[in-house]
């Protein structure tokens, strides 16, 4: 993949992811691009050994993603973010038919957890993000420059791995290593930031451990069947309301550390159109949030999310915030709007079998 720019159930219906081994990204013509990740089962075993080496693990040395945190963004009264064809859905795994229940509280998506990757720094690092709905339950959504590197434009992050639930080194349902990286060819090329989101297949998820100084690998199955998936939804309308699920962690910028990171987060608030000319981002969408940069980004926007089961489909990722009021706290987060062009992404990315990892 080249840069040239470095900005610092499956029924679409009306209504509403290793060192060194990226391959160069391959523009299918149609609006969206593909990058390897780990593409082979050796390279697999070695993002595996990175996080769970046989005397220590890099999750716990890993820190909240920086890089691109902060937007100036605008909250914008005429133009910005429109459909380009007509509203779409997809359903959640295991929502596929429709559901009447109910819940008075706000249950936490199975779904959600954190990217781990090595940044351009050398370094681990983690965003937020969530498993979406796919052929093979086998398909991650966030942000795109939680796995496209901005900083030194060398395509895809290292040792890319999705942990959903992950709290203080715990992997509950396992770590699942991404093979292959799918994203708007804007993006891949120009950094565009009306396309900064990314979808990723994954292998089956692993529980590793050492054995006589040797890797073994338990394989505990695909993603979705372990944790489900969020629905999308495309060409909605601007005023919708979302939840917002993410791993905020950080300080304001008046210095308040209100978020650790180690929980997951949620906000509620209706989508407004927002601008934010710095990355590129002429018709993002916002909602009002006090959600901190740093870990929050990738975190999922759920429209029309039933607490009762957990479900919903998966309408933006956030790729940073704002104080847009100037009193050193930030209230706004900002993703990009997804239209038919983000559902031509996530096709591309749906329909990708990815298999087992396993110890040689």
């Amino acid at each position: 993949m080249k840069r040239t720019l470095a900005l610092g159930g499956l029924v679409a219906t009306a209504g509403l992811l290793a060192a060194g081994l990226a391959a160069p990204a391959q523009a299918a013509g149609k609006g969206w691009a593909k990058d390897n990740m780990a593409a082979t089962n050796p390279a697999a075993l070695q993002v595996i050994k990175y996080w769970r080496g046989e005397r220590a693990s890099n999750f716990e040395n890993a820190t909240p993603y920086a890089v691109e945190t902060k937007v100036a963004a605008k909250h914008i009264s005429k133009g910005g973010p429109s459909a380009d064809s007509k509203p779409g859905v997809v359903a959640a795994i295991g929502d596929e038919k429709k559901s009447s229940s109910t819940s008075k509280n706000v249950n936490l998506p199975k779904t959600t957890g954190k990217v781990f990757f090595r940044g351009a720094d050398g370094k681990p690092h983690w965003c937020s993000a969530t498993s979406v709905q796919s052929t093979y339950h086998n398909l991650v959504a966030t942000a795109g420059h939680c796995v496209y590197d901005t900083q030194s434009n060398k395509a895809t992050m290292d040792y890319w791995v999705f942990v959903p639930g992950y709290y203080q080194g715990k992997t509950p349902w396992g770590i699942y290593v991404g093979k292959t990286a799918y994203t708007h060819y804007d993006y891949d090329v120009y950094e565009d930031g009306d396309r900064d989101y990314a979808f990723v297949t994954v292998y089956n998820g692993v529980l590793p451990s050492w054995e006589k100084r040797k890797l073994v690998v338990k394989d505990v199955g695909r993603l979705g069947d372990n944790v489900g998936g969020q629905g999308l939804a495309y060409n909605q309308k601007i005023g919708s309301a979302v939840y917002v699920f993410g791993y905020p962690s950080g300080s304001h910028p008046d210095g308040n550390h209100a978020f650790s990171g180690k929980t997951l987060k949620w906000s509620y608030g209706k989508t407004f159109a927002a601008t934010a000319p710095a990355i590129k981002g002429e018709e993002l969408q916002g909602v009002k949030s006090s959600f901190t940069g740093e870990g929050s980004l990738g975190s999922a926007w759920l429209l029309q999310y039933k607490s009762a089961r957990r479900l919903g489909y998966l309408n933006g990722v956030t790729i940073g915030v704002s104080d847009t009021d100037g009193n050193d706290r930030y209230d706004t987060s900002v993703s990009p709007y997804f239209d038919g062009e983000t559902y031509g992404v996530y096709n591309a990315a749906k329909s990708n079998w990815t298999g087992k990892i396993t110890a040689q």
